[in-house]
């Protein structure tokens, strides 16, 4: 079977086993999702969710936050960790998206990168949950642990060849929420400790499970 008709039969499992294929990060604004994604970094999305109810009911606009003071911003998101180059990327972003993009978040790659504290990972996420830009992979480490044990991937823990790997194999439409879907599977039953075999819907595609 060729990797794009195993990803397809992926894809399709995938969707059954979690039909709402969408980001786990709380966000009523676009702007929101970009901090909120730069706050997941070494840490949970759960404790982000509980932290950024707050922050936003302080900085209500992006205006606010362009003009916040970072040791402020700090004391909000302390306990996600990195707090204060977090902080600092997310006053820096928020004045460089009024000055650069007329208070927009951009939808293309180039323009994202430009941006404090945003990678293709981050940048990815944006394209797709806010443009819907068909194609876009978001290689976590939950994506880049699965693909390679489903074989859709060589087994590279780089997430540049991961994406560029994915992007080869996946339907486009389908990709940016098969990537949410895998970070769904990665929590509850494919983990990188212990996977749990034998509830999981991908067994018959899976080399981690056909080598037992």
């Amino acid at each position: 079977m060729k990797k794009k008709e195993r990803a397809a039969l992926i894809v399709d499992a995938l969707k059954k086993e979690y039909p709402e294929g969408i980001c786990s990060l709380q966000y009523p604004k676009p702007h929101e999702l970009l901090f909120a994604v730069r706050l997941s970094a070494q840490c949970t999305d759960e404790r982000v969710n509980q932290v950024t109810p707050a922050l936003y009911a302080r900085f209500p606009t992006l205006e606010a936050f362009a003009q916040a003071d970072v040791h402020e911003v700090e004391e909000l998101i302390h306990s996600c960790g990195f707090f204060r180059a977090k902080a600092k990327d997310i006053v820096g972003a928020a004045q460089m998206l009024l000055k650069d993009f007329g208070g927009k978040v951009p939808d293309n790659m180039d323009d994202l990168l430009k941006l404090p504290g945003v990678g293709r990972k981050t940048a990815n996420l944006i394209l797709g949950d806010i443009y819907n830009a068909p194609g876009v992979v978001i290689a976590d480490t939950h994506c880049i642990r699965i693909a390679g044990r489903l074989g859709l991937t060589d087994g590279t823990k780089d997430p540049g060849k991961v994406e560029e790997q994915l992007r080869k194999v996946l339907p486009p439409e389908e990709s940016n929420n098969f990537c949410h879907r895998l970070v769904l599977h990665g929590r509850a039953v494919c983990t990188a400790r212990v996977p749990y075999c034998e509830k999981c819907v991908l067994r018959p595609w899976c080399g981690t499970f056909n080598k037992k």
